[in-house]
């Protein structure tokens, strides 16, 4: 049987932790690297999440990418492929069978990509936005216990919700 989704409080050292892994794929990827987020719930200061670092990483050409798999391996990424997302490459990295990191790779520029970092933008920037998310992911993780993909399914119209409210406030800060 799968694991439970498991909630914790936010950790102020995910930042620091962050920025550490942050600096190991850049060092593994090179010149590859466009920019390197740290992106999903435990980069949101406040709200619980399951305790694993996820990364964003805009890359300069995904050929490229691909054929420098290795070099994420060497440091404990697993290629996942596209994962059911074109255009993206996922790697994960588990810790004693439990996932610590994920990193989903795209092209400099990708709109879907583009879509994380709005995403964690817009709900540091509306504490009470993010509050409610993390009631939503509370209630799922209770409700679906250890079904990873119900509890991703379930959150994604209150994700779209946001991230339509997001691109709303993008298009509000660009004209000012």
């Amino acid at each position: 049987m799968p694991p439970d989704i498991v909630l914790v409080d936010h950790d102020p050292k995910w930042a620091e932790m962050a920025r550490a892994e942050a600096w190991r794929i850049s060092r593994a990827l090179g010149h590859e690297v466009v920019a390197i987020h740290h992106i999903g719930s435990t980069a949101i200061p406040g709200i619980k999440a399951k305790p694993v670092l996820d990364f964003l990483v805009f890359v300069r050409d995904l050929d490229s990418l691909d054929a420098s798999s290795s070099e994420l391996e060497a440091i404990g990424y697993v290629d996942r492929g596209e994962f059911g997302i074109p255009g993206r490459r996922y790697f994960v990295k588990e810790i004693e069978e439990i996932r610590s990191h994920q990193l989903h790779c795209f092209l400099d520029g990708d709109p879907e990509g583009e879509r994380h970092i709005l995403f964690r933008d817009y709900l540091r920037a509306y504490p009470d936005e993010a509050e409610q998310y993390e009631r939503l992911k509370m209630g799922l993780a209770a409700q679906f216990k250890n079904d990873t993909n119900a509890y991703a399914d379930a959150k994604t119209e209150h994700v779209r919700q946001v991230e339509h409210k997001a691109r709303d406030w993008k298009e509000k800060r660009e004209d000012t």
